[in-house]
């Protein structure tokens, strides 16, 4: 009898202790794949949310309330063999605002490059060591960013812990026939993702990214004209990166997450704010424009 209870309070303290961080959605839509037998389509879904909510990847503890809300949807185009598909994945993060019911967008990205193998009822296995399944390998990486944006919104580089687990995934997978790994592949792929994040080039993104968080999201509700100078401030502090090389795809990255938020945030901004912040978007942020000139639009009465 103590020996169970002794049992209990190791397994209740390290549940506690590291708990699960994310709270994922994941949908797998087999509707392009033309067979009677959905069944492998409905396990591979249950098995792929089970391996990202109910394994560990942080030492952090996480209360359930804290755990970061994503989303994974897997669209199946192709099934090239009976264990073997072609895919597109669909992520998505966000993060609660403080002292609001508000949560901000953090990754929204579209990989059409998702090449994998799958057979029903075998476990899903991942190590950071070695590249053990092109399924497992890639929803790890997006695991590891969105852990990194969330920390990294948090402290300023407190992200690079998990970029530099992605990045390993990225190393491990460079002998892999399955494409998004290799820098000669593309220009806006895993490893550009990654590679980017880390690259000394663009360590002004980090400090953006936790600016615009911490020092003006989180303050938005108390003090918002601070807020939106420390937001405005932040979105200047990007640049530097896009004089340097204007398609970085971080840029990308940042601005596909976060345009109609900042559309919506200067809203209520004061005259001058706006013509700042529409003049600095159009130049770093070119492809978003017909967005960004709703800012100055005056609101119908």
């Amino acid at each position: 009898m103590k020996y169970l209870l002794l049992l209990f309070s190791i397994t209740s303290y390290l549940s506690e202790v590291f708990s699960q961080e994310l709270l994922c959605n994941v949908r797998v839509n087999s509707s392009q794949i033309q067979t009677s037998d959905r069944k492998i389509f409905q396990t591979m879904q249950t098995e792929i949310y089970e391996f990202i909510n109910n394994r560990v990847w942080t030492t952090s503890n996480f209360q359930n309330e804290e755990r970061i809300e994503c989303t994974f949807v897997i669209n199946v185009s192709k099934k090239i063999s009976s264990d073997e598909f072609e895919a597109s994945l669909q992520i998505q993060s966000t993060r609660p605002v403080y002292g609001t019911s508000f949560k901000t967008p953090l990754f929204n990205y579209l990989d059409n490059n998702f090449r994998f193998k799958y057979l029903e009822y075998q476990s899903l296995e991942f190590s950071e060591l070695t590249h053990m399944s092109n399924l497992t390998s890639v929803l790890a990486f997006y695991v590891n960013i969105i852990l990194g944006l969330d920390f990294a919104s948090f402290s300023e580089y407190g992200g690079n812990e998990y970029f530099s687990i992605a990045q390993r995934i990225v190393n491990n997978a460079q002998n892999t026939p399955e494409p998004g790994w290799k820098a000669f592949e593309s220009d806006k792929n895993r490893y550009w993702l990654v590679n980017d994040l880390l690259d000394q080039r663009y360590e002004d993104f980090h400090t953006s990214f936790y600016r615009y968080h911490r020092l003006g999201l989180d303050l938005l509700g108390e003090e918002p004209d601070d807020a939106r100078f420390e937001i405005t401030e932040s979105i200047e502090g990007l640049k530097s990166i896009y004089r340097n090389n204007s398609s970085a795809f971080i840029l990308k990255i940042f601005f596909d997450a976060k345009t109609d938020e900042i559309v919506n945030i200067y809203s209520e901004a004061f005259p001058n704010e706006k013509a700042r912040i529409v003049k600095t978007l159009l130049e770093i942020d070119p492809s978003n424009s017909t967005k960004y000139q709703l800012i100055t639009q005056e609101k119908e009465r």
